[in-house]
């Protein structure tokens, strides 16, 4: 029996017992996937999958239970090589990871460069996704990691490790009625044109939708999208007023755009990187965490992702706390 032939079999399995795909994924020919598993079903001395003609048909009883060990054996195997690999300190490898546009475009690039610098070696591949794909994408072992927001609850699917926090704001073009009212803005002011949002604010249950319905209002959602920058693109369009994450509002934006303070009229949201559970924790992740949340500690952090201890995170900072004061964004604030 051979590792090989344990990860040919939870290849099929995942493949819905499709040899052809199977093989695709693992890199292999389908006679290859084929001959070790008849070898490994041979040595077992049962069938791990029924036959249909030519076709695999359904995993058996025993079949099930070997499959079990085999994911078990295989995910360890895998902390095996991610043990030695931190320990010989490797440079390389490669990293996935699943996040939204927001944060592939306005958080991110600093880490990842910093991370390239001490792993010149390693492959970083960024997924931007909208919201309700990243948790999916993680799950089913296509990223190794996943940057999601939520204004509530820590996502579920792996170990959430909160970030930071931020604020959304509002944008403008100059000349705008809101941007003339020389006081802060209500959501009734809100209420009273239509809004350019990210997708999320389609769902029934978003945190935009929840606070409007809280005040006995309903949002005029006029135009959605999962990029940031769209969202501007559409505001100087004149299609409405911009809701975006204050890390997507630069000191250029200034030039065509009013940002207005909307603190306490929508939920603060928190970012948060998710792990897998029972994993060796790559140097790497461990390092690309820090870079984008100092605050975490990363001795901390392998024992939560080893499964040595339970999460005890420290409050995660604001966005404005984690940037120099040279870069700090301006608000322009609408006092009462």
């Amino acid at each position: 029996m051979t590792l090989t032939q344990l990860r040919y079999i939870v290849a099929i399995a995942d493949a819905g017992l499709n040899i052809t795909l199977a093989a695709d994924n693992v890199h292999a020919t389908q006679s290859g996937i084929s001959k070790q598993l008849k070898q490994l079903e041979g040595e077992l001395g049962f069938q791990v999958f029924t036959r249909r003609g030519k076709s695999l048909d359904a995993v058996t009883p025993a079949g099930s239970q070997v499959l079990e060990r085999a994911r078990s054996i295989l995910h360890e195997a895998r902390n095996i090589r991610a043990l030695a690999a931190n320990l010989r300190e490797e440079a390389h490898g490669e990293l996935s990871l699943a996040t939204t546009h927001t944060q592939a475009r306005f958080v991110l690039p600093e880490a990842i460069a910093r991370l390239k610098q001490h792993y010149p070696e390693l492959g970083v591949h960024i997924r931007p996704q909208g919201e309700g794909r990243i948790i999916g994408l993680f799950e089913s072992g296509e990223v190794d990691l996943a940057m999601v927001s939520t204004s509530g609850h820590a996502p579920e699917g792996g170990i959430a490790v909160p970030l930071f926090r931020w604020h959304r704001r509002a944008v403008v073009p100059h000349g705008h009625p809101l941007a003339k009212l020389g006081r802060r803005l209500r959501i009734q002011d809100l209420a009273e044109h239509p809004l350019v949002s990210y997708e999320s604010s389609l769902q029934p249950e978003s945190s935009l939708r929840r606070a409007f319905a809280a005040a006995g209002l309903a949002p005029r959602i006029a135009c959605t999208s999962a990029d940031a920058d769209l969202i501007k693109t559409y505001v100087l369009a004149g299609l409405g007023v911009g809701i975006l994450a204050e890390m997507a509002i630069g000191p250029g934006d200034a030039r065509e755009l009013v940002t207005l303070d909307i603190d306490g009229l929508l939920p603060v949201c928190t970012s948060w990187l998710v792990l897998r559970r029972d994993h060796v924790l790559r140097s790497y992740v461990a390092q690309l965490a820090r870079f984008v949340a100092p605050q975490i500690d990363e001795a901390e952090l392998r024992r939560v992702v080893a499964g040595h201890a339970e999460p005890n995170w420290p409050v995660a900072p604001l966005w404005s706390e984690l940037q120099p004061r040279s870069t700090a964004r301006r608000v322009a604030s609408r006092a009462a």
